[in-house]
């Protein structure tokens, strides 16, 4: 078991890293026996986890109660916020409740976003069976949900109060959804460490083996790497900004396409290249860079070329909406070598197609 610490001017939390985490409940569980607890998660997850978490959970507390939400990203939405909202509010659940998220990316931004609103803020737990939900979207405080116009455009920050990394959830994910998961993780070799990125290409075949010391190992750095970015931005005013990495494009093409049709993951690996060839394009980034990440990106069997029935004028629209744009100016995340990303501002739209361009398969 380790522990990382997401040290904040208000409400700092752990995050407990391990495998067979919740036979040792006790030993970090932030709640007391009377506390209310209201589970969140869907209809894939239920029937394989739900009970195994009630059970070791009854140890700790009394008040045990669930919501099951259909699956996938297209339920992401205000109509989701309020099935949950409608659900306390009937079984007169108050601000004593903390809700749990068991899920990936979406149940815990889902569950996140509820618990910020909910009679004006109550608590929540982050406990992520994916790995991109591991090693990116349980941490920070990010939470929100789509719109049909753009991805995370309703949201708030509201930090959960404990994060649960069991990496035995590894075990039953799928390989599109490891696949996942890895494109945040090369997103952070790429944008802060060098050394970390170079460890990433000696180890992808025992990563993609779900290997467990390997897995712990990953997580361990990705999370530190998040944590001390969260520590010095908690809300995005600047180097936090920088985790977004490939995420312009990523959800210009997950709007465009429909939510849930292309993993996130999958999108941000696109959106990585774009970027690269943008900073390439501006002299910013050598080509010899940009082919190390295809080749991680293919080692880890994520798509490298940009959606071909979705034209580069497209991205335009959504980018401009992007929550980074300030003063109608598009400020985009570009690296300058691997291991160092830098934020610019104002780049010529020309450019910006240019670069799609080159990314969409011939």
């Amino acid at each position: 078991m380790e522990t990382i610490t997401v040290k904040l001017t208000k409400n700092s939390y752990p995050i407990i890293i391990g495998k067979g985490l919740f036979q040792y409940l006790k030993n970090f569980w932030p709640l007391k026996k009377g506390d209310k607890v209201m589970i969140i998660t869907n209809k894939t997850l239920a029937p394989i986890f739900l009970e195994k978490i009630i059970f070791f959970l009854k140890k700790v507390n009394e008040k045990i109660d669930y919501i099951i939400l259909p699956d996938g990203e297209k339920y992401k939405n205000l109509s989701t916020i309020n099935q949950i909202l409608t659900t306390l509010i009937q079984k007169n659940y108050g601000r004593d409740t903390t809700l749990i998220a068991l899920g990936g990316g979406v149940i815990g931004d889902i569950t996140g976003f509820a618990a910020s609103i909910y009679q004006r803020g109550i608590n929540f737990i982050q406990i992520p069976t994916t790995l991109l939900a591991q090693v990116d979207a349980s941490i920070g405080g990010k939470t929100g949900v789509n719109h049909d116009l753009g991805k995370n455009m309703i949201g708030s920050f509201h930090q959960p109060i404990l994060v649960i990394i069991d990496i035995n959830f590894l075990k039953l994910l799928s390989a599109r959804e490891l696949s996942s998961g890895m494109a945040e993780v090369i997103k952070y070799g790429i944008t802060f460490d060098q050394n970390f990125f170079l460890w990433i290409e000696k180890n992808i075949n025992k990563i993609m083996k779900i290997n467990k010391l390997t897995m712990v190992n990953l997580i361990r750095r990705c999370c530190e790497i998040k944590a001390k970015i969260v520590n010095q931005d908690e809300t995005e005013k600047n180097s936090r900004a920088l985790l977004n990495f490939g995420h312009t494009f990523a959800h210009a093409i997950e709007t465009h396409i429909g939510y849930g049709k292309c993993l996130h993951g999958e999108a941000v690996a696109i959106g990585m290249i774009i970027a690269s060839r943008i900073a390439k394009i501006m002299n910013n980034f050598c080509e010899s860079n940009i082919v190390r990440i295809i080749k991680l990106l293919q080692l880890t069997n994520l798509p490298i070329y940009a959606p071909k029935n979705m034209q580069s004028s497209t991205y335009i629209p959504y980018i401009m909406r992007d929550k980074k744009v300030i003063n109608e100016k598009l400020r985009l995340i570009l690296p300058t070598s691997i291991g160092h990303a830098k934020i610019y501002s104002d780049i010529d739209h020309s450019c910006i197609l240019n670069a799609i361009q080159n990314s969409q398969e011939l």
